[in-house]
């Protein structure tokens, strides 16, 4: 019987795999070759772990195991190197990891990398379709010469070999190995910085946003800029059982690629992930109409330039009703496609914001008052500083509630409530986080929907349009502390029993420096 692997064997282990490219390939860059790597390894040790399993059954008819397995989750199919002249077949193999580690010392070593990923693509094609099209272990412009490139996959190869890294199902649990490509995109985030933030929420913000967005079973699930879909995975997390379906977006073609393997590695291949532009050109639609959601959850760029305004006056979908947000500013821009996609008198959505959509003027401001005079926005959280690795401002969570709008369930609702979280996080050298007990704290108050002193307020309508529609947490939530009394006589006799010690001190010092003296 196989001992089971902890989780954080694997991540050690898949972390030190790293070695092999750092320092000599950009991290933003290096984190695929290691992702795909994991991702390969992983469903080699699957099909292996059911091989296995099957030849107890069947004993040695392959031919009847492999169509078994060929129902399973994935195929894996045989691959074939051929003669760039001829086209004859000069090796034939399974296009697994096991059979690129046998071929490791290979000159072609990247080519044959190459040919395994195409293959697997190719057999997989409704689930894994493009995933492999940005990665290429053959490059010269990434990865090196030949001599050097040869001799780093070489050594990742090694790498993935380690028991540490048997990742068969009889061993590790699905989750574990979800955990850990998770684990290894918050590592590369910290390692890179603001390049590879741009694909990462912070797994807490994550967890903070699915559960004020509140999912239930039978529900369709949007992140219409995914990233590499760790917000979905927590929103799918929220619902509790399988029945619910994913969708997301997302403009980058290898974070979209990272969002499609997370998806695959958690079991959960049926999401729907498009390569596309949700500002400009929505991927996400039937009969010509936006796809409409039960909820809605993002973390957007934040403030994005350029990101279509010039396009959006003549929006097919008609998303920028209420107004076109500045050019430089995209926040409001993907909040109103959040809104149209979300379904009428029924959609929720969570969206992570920076402070300025919550008091900046002019087309957003406009924007803002009209989606507050549709009551639409149900409550504010106001979240700490450096929270995220590409920014140190805090930023807030919307959320929105369709239910609110004429005719919903909640269209009696008319307050919004505001939450200050902003003093409440656990402290880091270089990057603060929320603990389980924050989140907790949020969503409970949220759940309370009533007054909690110095930390949430239940406001007005009314209220909120004597702000002009501000929605500036401190105008609603109080957290000034009054300082304690200083009382000037006592701080004065203080001052004179110190400095009259200090006299006895020095004159102490005075005579043992006489003693050492003589």
């Amino acid at each position: 019987m196989n001992p089971k692997i902890a989780q954080k064997d694997i991540n050690n282990a898949a972390w030190a795999a790293c070695d092999t490219f750092r320092g000599v390939v950009d991290p933003a860059q290096y984190k695929d070759y290691i992702l795909v790597m994991l991702f390969v390894k992983y469903i080699s040790d699957v099909w292996k772990d059911h091989y296995q399993a099957y030849r107890k059954q069947y004993g040695d008819d392959d031919a009847r195991i492999r169509r078994k397995l060929e129902r399973e989750r994935f195929v894996l199919p045989m691959a074939e190197l051929k003669d760039n002249k001829t086209g004859e077949v000069e090796d034939r193999f399974l296009a697994d990891y096991y059979s690129l580690h046998e071929r490791r010392n290979a000159a072609n070593i990247g080519e044959l990398i190459n040919i395994v990923l195409d293959a697997i693509e190719e057999a997989n094609k409704a689930k894994l379709e493009g995933v492999f099209r940005n990665i290429d272990f053959n490059s010269e412009a990434n990865l090196g010469k030949t001599k050097d490139r040869n001799r780093r996959l070489k050594t990742l190869l090694e790498d993935f070999a380690k028991p540490q890294l048997d990742m068969r199902p009889s061993r590790v649990s699905e989750d574990v190995i979800g955990n850990t490509y998770i684990y290894l995109i918050e590592r590369f985030v910290a390692d890179a910085g603001k390049k590879a933030g741009e694909f990462y929420t912070p797994h807490k913000v994550s967890q903070l946003v699915a559960k004020l967005a509140d999912p239930k079973p039978g529900d369709r699930i949007c992140d219409p800029a995914c990233g590499s879909a760790g917000l979905l995975i927590e929103a799918a997390r929220e619902v509790g059982n399988r029945n619910y379906a994913l969708f997301g977006m997302e403009s980058n073609g290898s974070t979209w690629a990272l969002a499609r393997m997370n998806m695959f590695l958690h079991g959960a291949d049926s999401a729907r992930i498009e390569w596309c532009d949700t500002l400009t050109s929505p991927a996400l639609v039937e009969n010509d109409r936006l796809m409409k959601f039960n909820v809605v959850v993002a973390n957007p760029p934040f403030s994005l330039d350029k990101w279509g305004a010039e396009e959006a006056e003549s929006d097919r979908y008609n998303r920028f009703w209420r107004g076109v947000p500045p050019k430089s500013k995209g926040d409001w821009a993907f909040i109103s496609h959040m809104i149209e996609a979300a379904l009428e008198k029924e959609g929720r959505v969570a969206v992570v914001v920076p402070h300025g959509v919550l008091f900046r003027g002019g087309a957003e401001g406009r924007i803002r008052q009209k989606m507050i005079e549709e009551n639409l926005l149900d409550a504010v959280i106001g979240l700490p500083g450096n929270l995220f690795p590409t920014t140190s401002i805090p930023v807030a969570i919307l959320v929105f509630d369709r239910s609110r709008e004429k005719g919903g369930a909640n269209h009696r609702t008319k307050s919004v409530l505001f939450v200050d979280a902003s003093r409440e996080y656990l402290p880091g050298k270089n990057q603060n986080a929320l603990s389980d007990e924050h989140i907790r704290k949020i969503v409970a108050t949220v759940d309370a929907w009533e007054d909690v002193e110095k930390y949430a307020h239940l406001a007005t309508f009314e209220e909120i349009k004597g702000n002009d529609f501000n929605l500036n947490i401190p105008r609603y939530v109080d957290t000034f502390e009054e300082e304690e009394e200083i009382d000037i006589d006592a701080v004065q006799l203080e001052i004179d029993q110190l400095e009259k010690e200090l006299v006895e001190v020095r004159a102490k010092m005075a005579a043992k420096l006489k003693e050492i003296e003589r």
